[in-house]
């Protein structure tokens, strides 16, 4: 996490001090500001209007935490705040650190997690107001978040929280569900409003929040010499032709052959997938049922490259070896539970 801490006094800079050794664990990035006359040791100062110094901030962080008075940090954040789904977790502390309050990104950027956690570490009150918190109500976006999964619809979420509120939304999963669904949810294939959980492109209900989970591997063959456009428009004719979220992508694979092949590096560093690479031998000792190629096998060393290389790390196969324009295809799907 990368925390940013703010504190205007003398007492603000104490307690935010003890904010950060509540918050910060090891790995953690933490940065402390103070205006001048406060600054020093770990607290760089204020230069400048706040809210014109919070702006580089603000798109740093995962986290800020300002201590002092509720309406600096509204003061301070007002003219960056975007997106729920991408905007950081904001939190208010009083300089006693009597009361921590939640701000903004609550369930998404989870900050709502985050003001219980540092309320029970200062011995604070938390002051959470976000309806199904306060309801005792399952929040579909905060569990989304913590779950890692793409909520696709955030008017849709918005919707399904609310009818939360009043009364039972239908869940469909195409997973395995551990235990019971969560109060206000119950199962279901059909009606006005539902969510799925699931990694094709589907809307059974009239309106439908789709939560995607990263649970998807793209196992990646090509030629020499492919542009990051080809490989581009294989792996993109693949998820249409198979109803796939790319939200679901969690990351691609190769055989270490390709290790330097500039196109397929380009389209995955692209689209922000993790790129592995395997030996022959790795992909070769992996077990199951592949589409065999003769000339693969001369050429590489294994008689398979995307469909092993998909395979790495998952499941199931659920997509074979498509080729494409000098690009080979797989998809293979990993082991995953909804759990609430």
């Amino acid at each position: 996490m990368r925390l940013a801490i703010f504190a205007y006094s003398r007492r603000g800079r104490e307690t935010a001090g003890r904010v950060r050794t509540c918050l910060c664990a090891p790995g953690d990035e933490f940065r402390c500001y103070a205006p001048e006359k406060h600054a020093g040791g770990e607290f760089a100062p204020i230069h400048g209007p706040c809210t014109q110094f919070t702006a580089s901030v603000f798109a740093w962080a995962d986290a800020l935490v300002f201590v002092g008075a509720t309406g600096i940090a509204v003061r301070s954040i007002a003219p960056y705040v975007r997106d729920k789904r991408t905007d950081p977790a904001v939190l208010s502390v009083d300089e006693l650190g009597q009361f921590v309050i939640p701000l903004l990104s609550g369930h998404i950027g989870g900050a709502n997690a985050l003001a219980r956690r540092l309320a029970a570490a200062l011995g604070a009150v938390p002051v959470v107001t976000t309806a199904t918190d306060i309801n005792h109500k399952f929040s579909v976006d905060d569990w989304a978040a913590r779950n890692g999964l793409a909520i696709t619809d955030m008017s849709a979420a918005k919707a399904v929280s609310a009818a939360i509120l009043e009364g039972t939304v239908p869940l469909c999963c195409d997973f395995p569900i551990a235990g019971t669904l969560p109060p206000g949810t119950a199962a279901g294939m059909g009606g006005p409003l539902g969510v799925c959980v699931s990694w094709r492109d589907r809307l059974p209900f009239a309106a439908t929040l789709l939560l995607v989970p990263p649970v998807l591997h793209l196992g990646l063959g090509c030629r020499r010499g492919v542009s990051p456009e080809q490989v581009g428009a294989a792996v993109e004719q693949v998820l249409a032709d198979h109803h796939i979220r790319r939200e679901a992508v969690k990351c691609a694979a190769s055989i270490d052959l390709k290790q330097n092949e500039p196109g397929l590096l380009a389209y995955c560093a692209q689209q922000g997938w993790p790129l592995e690479f395997y030996s022959a031998q790795a992909l070769a000792a992996l077990e199951g049922n592949f589409t065999s190629s003769a000339r693969v096998l001369r050429v590489t060393g294994v008689d398979n490259v995307c469909e092993r290389a998909a395979m790495m790390g998952a499941q199931r196969l659920v997509v074979p070896k498509t080729a494409l324009g000098g690009v080979t295809v797989a998809v293979a799907e990993e082991h995953w539970e909804a759990r609430f």
